[in-house]
């Protein structure tokens, strides 16, 4: 849970004592203990992305059904079309359950909505600062900026190097841009911006790959900013719509920790919705969507290792 603002004032508390309380508050986020306890254990559980209030009560009923951590994913639309709602709504789900559950910003592309977030009262727990849409060295720049302010106010923080082809609901597509895998030595160049998460690009992309496949991804590459980057950040994984499970399950092998799942846990209920819309009650359709929503949560804690780890 994101602490008040006001606890990291430097100029209530002086520089010195200002640092100290935000590397507490830091160890003590909920994001940063979950994805650290998963590098150490070996295993990865779900990032998922929700757009609605059936996906939220689906996951929060997976992770207390498996005793299994998870993550709710926000895209900054969230906090656009609902005025903050469902980020409200998402956070007192997370503070309700038993088992440990945070809040991620996703893919937070405008300066604007980073500020709003991250003053979001007991809002977020993390903040994706995607700055990809924009050249290396302005990238660096603005993830630096804003990593700061967000570690000031107890939010950790995760960035994106190098840029993933595609778009996802919500999210800006860089289809229009041109693809590049991450290198360690670029890996570094953000941790040294002060990020606490790396989603690395090494062949995963945003959207949908077609077929299994046209799924290549690059695990050497994976591994080189594994071990380039090993003790100062965890790895997330981003781009899994299409992924068996056999490659989920690599995946979090090479180090991966919160896998973004968007698709992988809606697409029955996509079905399902378009089959009986209009044909059942709108609380059938919500009851039932839910039920299809949880078994793929449930299926994907299995299938990354988190089923029991909570």
């Amino acid at each position: 849970m994101a602490l008040p603002s006001a606890l990291w004032s430097q100029e209530q508390v002086g520089p010195t004592s200002a640092r100290t309380k935000m590397t507490w508050a830091l160890e003590n986020n909920k994001a940063v203990q979950m994805i650290k306890a998963a590098e150490k254990g070996g295993y990865g559980f779900p990032g998922v992305v929700t757009y609605n209030i059936e996906t939220l009560i689906a996951t929060v009923r997976a992770a207390e059904a498996k005793r299994a951590p998870v993550q709710i994913l926000l895209f900054p639309w969230a906090i656009t079309y609902s005025d903050g709602l469902l980020v409200k709504a998402a956070a007192a789900a997370a503070r309700s359950a038993s088992v440990p559950i945070a809040v991620h910003l996703d893919h937070a592309q405008d300066e604007d909505i980073i500020k709003r977030a991250a003053n979001i009262p007991d809002g977020f727990d993390s903040i994706m600062i995607d700055m990809s849409h924009f050249d290396k060295d302005e990238n660096l720049a603005k993830t630096a900026k804003w990593v700061q302010y967000c570690h000031a106010r107890g939010i950790a923080t995760e960035a994106e190097p190098g840029r993933m082809e595609g778009g996802e609901d919500g999210v800006q597509d860089t289809g229009e841009l041109e693809g590049m895998l991450t290198t360690p030595e670029e890996a570094l160049k953000f941790v040294a911006t002060g990020i606490d998460f790396l989603a690395p690009a090494f062949g995963n992309l945003h959207g949908f790959y077609g077929a299994v496949e046209n799924i290549k991804l690059d695990l050497d590459r994976l591994d080189s900013i594994r071990e380039a980057t090993k003790g100062r950040v965890q790895l997330v994984l981003h781009g899994t719509n299409d992924f068996p499970g056999y490659i989920m399950s690599d995946c979090v092998k090479h180090g991966m920790t919160r896998c973004n799942v968007n698709d992988l846990i809606v697409y029955k209920y996509n079905k399902y919705i378009a089959e009986n819309a209009g044909k059942v009650s709108l609380t059938t359709l919500m009851e039932e969507g839910t039920k299809l929503i949880q078994e793929c949560v449930e299926y994907q804690m299995d299938v990354m290792g988190a089923t029991g780890k909570a």
